[in-house]
């Protein structure tokens, strides 16, 4: 009797989960190449209390100059769309309720894919002074100009961790 030899050959196909993998290992450096080097926007939030006030050094006491009128903000008229980019299970949601709360007018929740910085809302240029009111409403710190794929008819909330 002779012992035969097993000669198993064939193709092994990863698990999906490997697969899945290995694309957000590449989805990742493809948004890491594509962000690089481009300066961020944002600025942060400070409330007007909160700020220093400059001494008033003019020659005449009784010239003031005129404040600019500051736009008025309805916020049941201005579209608020909140983003969970967190793993916080749930953030976008509560985020919204508060928002709701507050009067302004949630369109949307979800879950946001890229990389932000901290707590921060979006805003078309001529959303500038909503935007800031929200902040103002959720505690948050950070507004910046909304970049692609941002929708520019609304306020865009992205959330990296709970609110204080």
């Amino acid at each position: 009797m002779s012992a035969r030899r097993r000669d198993e050959r064939g193709v092994v196909f990863p698990s999906p989960v490997v697969m899945l993998s290995i694309i957000a290992v590449a989805m990742a450096a493809v948004a890491f190449v594509a962000t690089r080097g481009s300066e961020p926007t944002e600025r942060e939030v400070v409330p007007s209390s909160a700020q220093p006030s400059a001494p008033t050094t003019s020659a005449a006491p009784s010239a003031k100059p005129k404040p600019k009128p500051k736009p008025v903000v309805k916020r049941g008229k201005t579209y608020v769309e909140v983003y969970n980019n967190s793993g916080i299970t749930g953030l976008a949601g509560s985020v919204a309720t508060r928002a709701t709360d507050a009067g302004w007018q949630v369109v949307g929740t979800d879950n946001w894919v890229g990389s932000v910085n901290g707590n921060t809302v979006f805003y078309p240029k001529r959303l500038k002074a909503a935007a800031e009111l929200l902040a103002l409403d959720l505690g948050i710190q950070r507004t910046s100009l909304a970049v692609d794929p941002m929708r520019l008819d609304r306020l865009t909330v992205i959330l990296t961790g709970e609110l204080r």
